[in-house]
């Protein structure tokens, strides 16, 4: 009988292995930047050509390595960070695996130019898809340089699932900023397409923190600096005010190592309760220095997940530094007043890791409900009357469903509608009328997404909204790679009344805005579409529903503003000249009724 299981040949376990570790041109930067910091290196640079696909290039002036080293490098579990089993929990290297190389070299045409200080001459190497091509002396600079190129060559179907430039690009500058955040006593440079995007020079942390962040001044910061017996806990927080609707600006660093973990985020996100909104999110750059030992790195290939050997106690310190903190500069969101001789040995009583619900980050979706012909009738009544929203009310049975289950916002029958046009608001929150069956509440901010979102709409397929010119024109600064997704989306700006032009480097400066917009941070704003527009592609959004959607949240009267009664008054008519006026644009209810059987089964 035929044997059926045989051992896979090297460059096809190799190939295996690269699919855990290089998922794309991130993965690569990542790598490279790893072994030029191990390698002592004061000076990185990194070059990318097409976000990364067609090359990734990193030159440093680490020891570089020797004709042997230089060979053995590319061999799978080749490593000198590591020789037995008890190095591996006392790791404090950013590599030490050995597979990384190995595994870029079965993906991509690799070059590589090192030589050590001590050496004559350097070593030149060519692999291409595991294959030693090409192995020479030549005379090069102390340092390492490997140029990783057109990488998934010999794999179509993964090149085919990287994402648009601009999206691959967004992560190579990520994981660059990362590097940079962990290692401020190095100097970095990036290149993109040969334009210098990013320069940091050698500085302290704060001054690293201000250089990423370039939107934010030293007053902005608040510094964390505290030694304890377990973990000593150091970097920056800003203060409440600046904290943003998105969390790209949010960084933990474990033994300069970072890492992901929504246990520990939640531990800062509580710390500031009571000084932003639940919606908001701070900005921070946390780095943890703790015994190797204590700490597990070797959880994931990606090494992003780390486990604490006592993770409780990191969450007890850590809410309480931030806290601590926050108590120079803000009251204490609780009330109290900060004990700072005692407060780091607070009992906090954290949750539980499985209390900390994940975060779902951009795919969360909302189910999408079947409108059972919602559409073409309110399509219909819009048409012949728009003006009067009291005909408008009439509830199609088929709005009764929802995902398969029971809307409890109803929008009441014509026949129910009260004579009387009287509005007056709930908590600057609600808009209530009377109707005969009882009270018909809108949620204004969710009504007033929707009245704009089909605005914006029309606006981008059909009549352009007319831009007012700014007396000051605002310069704003974006991320890296925020830059070229804003480019993707201009003339859907435009169509929106914002006249943006490119500045300079990552910087454009806005010249009119929408009429009827009223805005306090253009940046923020700009940051949410990008960040927004990102997310929805992934979900295969239309471009134009993208940035309506974005624009439309953004652009809407808030819970807590007081209207006048015509504003009201007009609010709810234009709410009922929508084509879906039951719904905000992200499925949140507009509408609901309280009825009168609803108000007796109160008493």
């Amino acid at each position: 009988m035929t044997d059926f299981i045989k051992l896979l040949p090297d460059h096809v376990a190799s190939q295996i292995a690269a699919g855990e570790v290089i998922q794309r041109p991130a993965s690569v930067v990542k790598e490279l930047l790893d072994n030029s910091i191990d390698a002592g290196s004061t000076e990185i640079i990194l070059y990318v050509k097409d976000a990364g696909k067609s090359l990734v290039q990193i030159i440093d002036n680490g020891c570089g390595m020797s004709v042997l080293d230089a060979r053995m490098c590319w061999e799978r579990h080749a490593t000198s960070k590591i020789a037995q089993t008890e190095d591996i929990f006392k790791i404090n290297t950013m590599g030490f695996r050995g597979e990384a190389l190995a595994s870029i070299a079965s993906v991509a045409q690799v070059e590589m130019k090192t030589r050590r200080e001590e050496d004559e001459l350097g070593t030149n190497i060519l692999v291409e898809g595991s294959e030693l091509k090409r192995q020479e002396a030549i005379a090069c600079q102390v340092g390492t340089s490997i140029a990783v190129k057109n990488l998934f060559f010999n794999i179509p179907a993964r090149r085919n699932f990287l994402k648009s430039n601009p999206v691959e690009w967004k992560h190579v500058a990520e994981e660059f900023n990362r590097a940079a955040f962990a290692n401020p006593g190095i100097g970095f440079k990036l290149y993109h397409n040969d334009e210098l995007q990013l320069e940091y020079p050698a500085e302290d942390l704060k001054q690293r923190v201000l250089s990423v962040f370039s939107d934010r001044k030293e007053g902005d910061l608040i510094e964390l600096d505290e030694q304890t017996s377990i973990i000593h806990v150091k970097g920056f927080i800003a203060k409440p005010e600046f904290a943003k609707r998105l969390r790209g600006e949010q960084y933990f660093f474990v033994n300069r190592r970072f890492f992901k973990d929504n246990y520990l985020n939640h531990a800062v996100n509580n710390a500031f309760e009571g000084t932003i909104s639940k919606e908001q999110f701070p900005l921070y750059v946390i780095q943890i220095e703790i015994d190797p030992a204590q700490i597990d790195i070797n959880v994931h290939p990606t090494k992003t997940e780390v486990k604490f050997e006592d993770e409780r106690n990191v969450y007890q310190i850590l809410r309480a530094v931030v806290r601590k903190a926050l108590g120079t500069y803000v009251q204490n969101p609780d009330g109290g007043d900060f004990d700072d001789n005692r407060f780091i040995h607070l009992q906090l009583n954290p949750p539980t890791l499985s209390e900390v619900k994940p975060y779902m980050g951009g795919n969360a979706t909302v189910s999408k409900p079947d409108w059972g012909g919602f559409k073409e009738v309110y399509q219909q009544q819009r048409q012949q009357n728009a003006q009067q929203w009291e005909k408008l009310f009439q509830t199609p049975e088929g709005l009764n469903k929802a995902g398969g289950q029971k809307q409890e916002t109803l929008l009441p029958a014509a026949e129910d509608v009260s004579d009387s046009r009287v509005f007056f608001q709930l908590n600057n929150q609600y808009i209530v009328t009377p109707i005969k069956s009882g009270l018909m509440l809108v949620n204004q901010q969710a009504a007033h997404e929707r009245i704009l979102y089909e605005k914006y709409l029309t606006a981008l397929e059909q009549s352009p909204i007319a831009s007012q010119q700014l007396l000051f024109p605002k310069v704003v600064n974006l991320a890296a790679g925020d830059e070229v997704i804003l480019e993707e989306i201009l003339p859907e700006m435009g169509a929106l009344g914002f006249t943006v032009n490119v500045f300079g480097k990552n910087s454009f400066v806005i010249n009119g805005l929408p009429a009827e917009l009223h805005l306090e941070n253009e940046q923020e704003l700009l940051a949410e579409i990008i960040e927004t527009y990102k997310r929805n592609k992934q979900n295969e959004v239309s471009k134009h529903k993208n940035v309506a959607k974005t624009l439309a949240k953004k652009a809407a009267i808030k819970a807590g503003i007081r209207l006048k009664p015509e504003e009201m008054n007009r609010l709810v008519d234009e709410l009922f000249a929508c084509n879906e006026p039951q719904f905000s644009p992200d499925g949140r209810p507009c509408v609901s009724k309280l009825t009168l059987q609803d108000i007796g089964k109160m008493f």
